[in-house]
């Protein structure tokens, strides 16, 4: 297993298993990261400076990704965790842990003073994962994502 920075040619890969998660976890398609147009050029969209999208590499294969970006229509220092998916067959391994902890890292890195996230409680395990780092629930959105179908909204001091 190896963690490296998005690469082009990924960026069919990384759609699927994007869009894969939406109907087995029965959650919204529109207003979420199924519609953004973001999703269909991962690679494009993290070109920016202070942004990067990880994926996790498993035998040849891009199993999963996440990546971290400044947040949109905020005039603070925050950066926004964005997008971690995985496939099916690979959710329970660590992995989110380990990609969770590599975003942040390169967060702290960028100069951001705090990181944003949104998700929905059908993701009870990001969820977790993201508690256990220390980011704690805010009762209404920062900026502007366009993911509107989103109603958790958590931050963390970097």
């Amino acid at each position: 297993m190896i963690i490296r920075e998005i690469q082009q040619k990924d960026n069919k890969d990384v759609a699927i298993f994007i869009r894969a998660a939406f109907p087995e976890f029965n959650m919204a398609m529109v207003g979420t990261a199924y519609e953004d147009p973001e999703t269909d050029a991962m690679f494009e969209a993290y070109q920016g400076d202070r942004e990067v999208y990880y994926v996790i590499e498993v035998d040849g294969e891009v199993v999963g990704g996440a990546g971290i970006k400044l947040l949109r229509d905020n005039t603070d220092n925050v950066c926004e965790f964005q997008k971690m998916y995985f496939l099916t067959k690979t959710r329970g391994k660590g992995y989110g842990k380990l990609l969770f902890s590599k975003c942040l890292e390169a967060a702290k890195d960028f100069g951001y003073d705090q990181c944003y996230l949104e998700s929905s409680p059908l993701f009870e395990a990001a969820i977790h994962i993201y508690e256990s780092f220390g980011f704690r629930q805010l009762d209404k959105p920062l900026g502007n994502t366009g993911h509107y179908s989103c109603d958790i909204w958590m931050l963390k001091e970097l």
